[in-house]
């Protein structure tokens, strides 16, 4: 039997960053258990089928199992793709039935800027926000620093952790 100390949601998030330097933020429906309603950054949760049913890339290993995690998810729910995915920082939130949830906040470029936002149903709007245009909206909690993280990097080369802004 499992231990339940051992048992967590891994979800993955993207900041997508386009040509002009804009983040895109999307608008959760107000069903979703979690933050309904609240503006976020796309993602989801990290699933045994995301690597089970493929090659492994060792004898015993899969790799980038996050970043295709990513690139499944950004898909399905937007309708872009992604290329050059990095390391943003990561937490632990409890959800309201409480499961803990390990988030690994990743960023990445378009791979197509002419693709055009499809959200699933799961979303109910999009935006393209720089960072002064995020604080313009109800985004979950931390997320806005998230995008400060990264627009450091964007800016500066280095990442800082949390807090450390």
């Amino acid at each position: 039997m499992a231990d339940k100390n051992l048992l967590h949601y891994i979800v993955v998030t993207g900041i997508l960053v386009n040509n002009q330097g804009k983040y895109l933020i999307v608008k959760r429906v107000d069903w979703e258990k979690a933050f309904p309603g609240k503006w976020t950054v796309p993602g989801g949760k990290f699933e045994v089928l995301d690597y089970s049913l493929k090659k492994k890339d060792t004898s015993e290993h899969w790799y980038n199992v996050l970043e295709n995690t990513l690139k499944k998810e950004i898909k399905e729910e937007t309708n872009l793709e992604i290329k050059n995915i990095g390391y943003v920082t990561s937490m632990v939130y409890i959800r309201p039935d409480e499961i803990p949830c390990l988030i690994v906040s990743l960023f990445a470029e378009l791979k197509d800027e002419n693709l055009q936002v499809k959200l699933c149903n799961a979303l109910t709007d999009f935006k393209w926000v720089d960072l002064n245009e995020a604080k313009n909206y109800d985004l979950i909690e931390g997320i806005y620093e998230e995008l400060e993280i990264l627009d450091g990097k964007l800016r500066t080369g280095k990442m800082d952790e949390w807090g450390l802004r």
